[in-house]
């Protein structure tokens, strides 16, 4: 589990295709190597991914996951090459600050973003929803967009829109997310269940 509080932005080193539709995903990291542990999971914009391997390069620490064909066709994992940055945070532990909300890093599909406005003190970004998941999308509610935990400011059929601080804009790839750009979304897990409920009924 996650809260959606991105701790490090890192860079993606190498992406190289395996057997099985499998690709190996080596990512830069500011994480000490002795915290990075093989079977760990971290959150790569907001995709949950499990590390397979760790080492360092010139100075750099890196840890490698492994993205399967589900993960590389909902996601905007199979986008990533070489450079391509990507917002992480490490999995839970006890005793952690519950800074955001409780993101699983199980990505439900892509966002667009329709338009960026930047102001003074922050960016609003206007993102449409897929259909079958703006339902879940609700005012003042929460989503996850590429990991980041984040509170809905309005919605409009399937469109809705979220307002970026200068900090989240300085520390996530959102400083540079452009209009056309496409966003992990992981809808709120509660929204998830109530429809869920709703739909037995």
């Amino acid at each position: 589990m996650f809260t959606g509080i991105v701790t490090d932005l890192g860079e993606v080193r190498s992406v190289k295709p395996r057997a099985d539709n499998l690709h190996r995903i080596t990512i830069y990291c500011r994480y000490p190597r002795a915290e990075l542990v093989q079977g760990a999971s971290i959150a790569c914009s907001g995709v949950c991914l499990t590390v397979v391997d760790t080492g360092e390069e010139d100075g750099r620490g890196w840890f490698a996951v492994d993205a399967a064909a589900e993960t590389l066709a909902v996601t905007s994992v199979g986008r990533w090459r070489h450079g391509t940055r990507v917002n992480l945070e490490r999995s839970l532990k006890l005793g952690d600050e519950l800074g955001g909300h409780m993101v699983a890093g199980h990505v439900d599909g892509l966002a667009n973003v329709v338009a960026r406005e930047d102001m003074t003190d922050m960016a609003r970004f206007l993102l449409r929803a897929p259909h079958e998941l703006a339902r879940f999308v609700a005012p003042k509610g929460s989503v996850a967009l590429d990991g980041v935990s984040l509170t809905v400011n309005a919605v409009e059929g399937d469109t809705f829109s979220v307002l970026i601080i200068p900090h989240t804009l300085a520390v996530t790839t959102f400083g540079a997310l452009a209009t056309g750009s496409d966003v992990n979304l992981e809808i709120d897990t509660m929204a998830r269940y109530a429809a869920r409920l709703m739909d037995s009924k």
